[in-house]
């Protein structure tokens, strides 16, 4: 049997992160994956959906630059070239995961790994044991429930269509349903958003969603509100039929499923260890990430907190400096800088305005609404919005939001300003650099 100091189920972000900084500290480190190195952000996630996201944004760069004297006659979109030159990158980057491991002296194994017991687990019918275990297996999109469901396809099917669809529906109101709606309209695919609640991209500040939602419909992105489907008939390969609970019917070529991610550990055989649940499927874990189990360990999409890569990176460092390094960190998962790459781009950092009133007893809202500069020219444009929450009593600014171009480069910056306890004065006495969208947050003096 082959003996570790610590043994990683998942190759993701979290899970190389921790393997490299364990075998860093000397420890002998083995790590297993049974899909490709890099996990959801590489392979069908963040890296992959933000080379769409710059394809499509194209489509307006064109459009907008007429109006600055470029002539452009655009004959024909060739989504194979965007689909081979994505899966080329995506290989290139597999490459530098396993250099880095093997160069980390990371032992890496290609198979499924299961728990015989709290210190063995099994790849490819081999047995291994180590000291330590650690879960980083990420989540899998989740599927809905209604008849016809096995004819939706989840955002990983998206990132490997052979060709465009002609029309497509997506089912969801999140950051992921709102990105692919983008992507496929600025492509030419007739898109429709299907919603069971009245507002999308819920879980930000409401002026946020509400105004991504009107730039949706101003760009002929068809929004279904309080919707439910009750079920999907396949015609054939190229239609599908939806009829939903309020007796309409309505036909796609193709069908997303975009209602969330399920944490991915119901094939880890947990039965044979001590490791406990939590009621959404989530593995339960302590500030130190270990499970009801002494030995064994989880971080990422699977133990339940924000489901973003630097939040897995940050938790791999946390948990290999707290049980290898004999440190005493704990993650702060208050002030998380996010952004949606939908088009428009949206970020946010801190506090929604409607949050913030239940905490504070008294708070102070300032927007701005405005053309973005280089859209003066176009007659149909697209007003950036940007707001700031501040709390009145000792005048910190606790969120920030936008909704407009390059949200998440701006927010990005102005997240270190509030994880640091930038004050509204602060921002005041700080000069802008003119003219840019950014300088608006330190010019900002309209109150709500």
């Amino acid at each position: 049997m082959f003996e570790f100091d610590l043994f990683i189920i998942g190759a993701g972000s979290g899970g190389v992160r921790a393997a490299r900084t364990a075998a860093n500290l000397g420890l002998n480190v083995c790590i297993a994956e049974e899909r490709y190195l890099g996990g959801t952000c590489v392979n069908v996630g963040c890296v992959p959906k933000k080379l769409f996201y710059y394809g499509a944004s194209f489509k307006k760069e064109f459009s907008t630059s007429r109006s600055y004297g470029w002539d452009i006659d655009i004959k024909y979109y060739n989504w194979r070239r965007l689909l081979e030159n994505k899966n080329n990158e995506i290989l290139r980057l597999n490459k530098i995961y396993e250099k880095l491991l093997i160069d980390s002296g990371v032992t890496i194994l290609s198979g499924k790994a299961t728990f015989l017991n709290s210190n063995t687990v099994s790849v490819n019918g081999i047995n291994y044991s180590s000291k330590n275990i650690l879960i980083a297996t990420g989540c899998k999109p989740a599927k809905p429930n209604f008849p016809g469901f096995e004819h939706t396809l989840s955002s990983d099917d998206l990132f490997y269509l052979e060709k465009l669809p002609s029309s497509v529906l997506i089912i969801g109101g999140g950051y992921i349903a709102a990105e692919f709606a983008s992507i496929y309209n600025s492509l030419g695919v007739e898109t429709t958003l299907s919603y069971r609640g009245s507002q999308i991209i819920k879980d930000f500040d409401h002026d946020l969603g509400s105004r991504l939602a009107s730039s949706f419909v101003k760009n002929n992105i068809n929004i279904l509100f309080n919707s439910n489907i009750k079920k999907i008939k396949k015609v054939n390969d190229e239609q599908f039929d939806v009829i939903f609970e309020n007796g309409i019917v309505k036909s796609f070529n193709k069908i997303l499923s975009a209602i969330g991610r399920s944490p991915s550990t119901s094939n880890l055989s947990l039965h044979n260890t001590n490791v406990s649940l939590s009621e959404t499927g989530h593995i339960i874990v302590d500030d130190n990430f270990k499970t009801l189990d002494d030995n064994i360990f989880a971080i990422g999409d699977v133990i339940g907190t924000p489901e973003l890569t630097p939040v897995a990176l940050k938790q791999a460092m946390v948990f290999v400096d707290n049980n290898f390094n004999k440190k005493k960190r704990v993650i702060d998962y208050s002030l998380i800088p996010t952004a949606i790459f939908s088009q428009p781009n949206v970020a946010t950092i801190g506090l929604s305005e409607k949050y913030a009133r239940s905490v504070f007893e008294k708070i102070t809202v300032y927007q701005s609404e405005f053309t973005h500069m280089k859209e003066s020219f176009l007659d149909c444009n697209e007003k950036t919005y940007m707001k700031l929450v501040v709390d009145s009593e000792s005048d910190r600014v606790v969120g920030a939001h936008m909704i407009g171009v390059d949200a998440g480069e701006i927010i990005q910056g102005l997240a270190v300003a509030i994880k640091s306890g930038a004050t509204k004065k602060d921002f005041d006495e700080t000069l802008g650099i003119h003219p840019t969208a950014a300088e608006e947050f330190v010019t900002m003096r309209n109150r709500l």
